[in-house]
């Protein structure tokens, strides 16, 4: 029987590529598990490897205009997609343990596990590279390791715990192991070494900087703090800490605009903190696509395929007078028509009512209009998601918002043209901080996992925080505690006997 990727890495070719440009790979030959490092360039390519399969954030799937990202944003109860993204499983409560997009989060991450192991191995067998280079090659690669690792346990809870290489069958056969341990001992670990290093804060290329460790630090903390962990003010003030370095050291700033996030120009730059690096001869940003709305005529692309719809309820949700919703910053309801599909002189040339909200997050003008190759990036963290992590922090580690938690949320909110939140009791600033979140971050694969570490759930429609368990959606449809986890692959269940399957499922 066919075993995941992150299991047969012993068979694992690793391609060499130059390390002057982290996206632009030249084949210049081949790795496996048994290659010697014997050059900067090798150890450059093993730590590159770790970077592999970052792409299952945002690409992937499984069906027509399905994509690993719309899985979390289903999940919601906020999102609708095309009959064949399967879409109707999610919003329904009907989905199992076969969904390909569960199985091909869990086998993404993974394979990028073991490839971090790898190059963690062989980074520390070199005995000549530079201390510090040395250092930072397996900070990156441990940054990489923790976020896979943070991913899955948000996911799926308790997991198996790999931190080498397999080699031999016997070790396929592993437990899960608590979610607390997976914490405790390998993902903040990493991070924390991580944060020793020399790393930059800023990489323009792509890779792992000081600005991504503590982001991602930070996150780790405030979720730990909350469910299931439950690690309290400690945890909070720990988040606190590194989201507001973050904030003081200042080489990270909000774009202006908004459409600022969608020039491919600005990649790496100004606000965005870790992206998912895409070139349109290369790798091209599978969201954009995905996102049009289906069968209108508006796009260069073969398909427009209608995949990840935003639902009217949440949209509306919105502040009135919040910028965000303003025709062309969040969402669009029109565009022009495509000379493709209208014919000179068509009306529809000049505008298309495209009759209701569709996502423009990830809208590519050139890619639309022209060349159908998204050449944006896909954004895991930006400094507007740190701002709002800082500010849910520390009003939780000191019983109150201070002065720069309440200027971080104003200031999310400045540029959506909102009035400053006044309020200065814990809980209600904290659901001011929520609600935030979920407008600022919205259709960024953010409030899902807000849902689940808070066990809150904005209710669109009353405006209300529901509480998760009990929380019936847009589509009629009740949460049970059945939806905290996803089911663990049935692959992988039919693969190792001693994994015990999630309940509900």
């Amino acid at each position: 029987m066919k075993k995941q990727l992150m299991y047969t890495l012993a068979a694992l070719g690793l391609t060499l590529t130059s390390c002057e440009d982290f996206l632009k790979e030249e084949l210049t030959g081949s790795l496996t598990t048994s290659s010697s490092v014997s050059s900067p360039e090798i150890a450059r390519a093993f730590v590159n490897g770790a970077y592999s399969t970052i792409g299952t954030w945002n690409n992937g799937g499984g069906g027509w205009g399905g994509n690993n990202a719309s899985l979390l944003e289903f999940m919601t109860g906020k999102a609708d997609g095309n009959s064949q993204t399967e879409a109707f499983k999610f919003y329904n409560l009907e989905y199992d343990a076969r969904a390909f997009y569960i199985d091909n989060w869990w086998s993404g991450l993974y394979a990028g596990i073991a490839r971090a192991n790898l190059a963690i191995q062989k980074i520390g067998e070199f005995t000549t590279l530079p201390a510090a280079t040395k250092t930072n090659m397996i900070a990156e690669a441990k940054t990489m390791r923790a976020l896979y690792y943070f991913q899955l346990v948000r996911m799926f809870g308790d997991i198996p715990k790999i931190t080498s290489q397999i080699t031999e069958l016997s070790q396929v056969q592993t437990n899960r192991s608590p979610v607390k341990e997976i914490y405790d001992e390998i993902i903040i670990p990493d991070l924390l070494e991580a944060e020793k290093s020399t790393l930059p804060w800023r990489d323009t290329e792509g890779k792992i900087s000081m600005g991504a460790v503590k982001a991602i630090l930070a996150d780790v903390y405030l979720t730990y703090a909350g469910y299931p962990v439950r690690a309290g003010t400690q945890a909070y003030a720990e988040s606190a800490k590194r989201s507001k370095e973050i904030l003081d050291n200042g080489t990270y700033t909000l774009f202006t605009e908004y459409t600022d996030m969608i020039n491919p120009a600005n990649r790496n730059q100004k606000e965005f903190i870790l992206q998912v690096q895409h070139e349109k001869d290369i790798r091209h940003n599978g969201m954009t696509p995905v996102t049009l709305p289906a069968f209108r005529g508006i796009a260069a692309y073969a398909d427009e395929y209608g995949g990840l719809i935003p639902r009217k309820e949440f949209v509306e949700s919105y502040e009135k007078g919040d910028k965000r919703t303003e025709e062309k910053q969040f969402y669009y309801t029109f565009y022009k028509g495509h000379p493709s599909d209208y014919p000179l002189g068509d009306p529809r040339r000049d505008k298309l009512e495209l009759g209701g909200y569709y996502v423009y997050k990830y809208f590519d003008k050139q890619a639309v209009d022209s060349d159908a190759k998204a050449n944006i990036n896909y954004t895991i963290y930006r400094l507007a998601d740190v701002m709002l992590m800082y500010a849910e922090a520390a009003n939780r580690a000191e019983g109150s918002p201070n002065a720069q938690a309440r200027k971080a949320l104003n200031d999310v909110r400045a540029r959506a043209k909102l009035a400053p939140v006044t309020a200065t009791g814990v809980d209600a600033f904290e659901q001011a901080v929520w609600a935030e979140r979920y407008y600022e971050l919205a259709f960024e694969s953010k409030i899902w996992f807000d849902m689940i570490r808070t066990r809150k759930v904005r209710n669109d429609v009353t405006k209300a925080w529901d509480n998760f368990v009990g929380h019936t959606t847009v589509y009629g449809k009740t949460f049970t505690a059945n939806q905290l986890l996803l089911p663990i692959p049935k692959r992988e269940i039919d693969n190792n006997r001693n994994l015990v399957q999630n309940a509900g499922f």
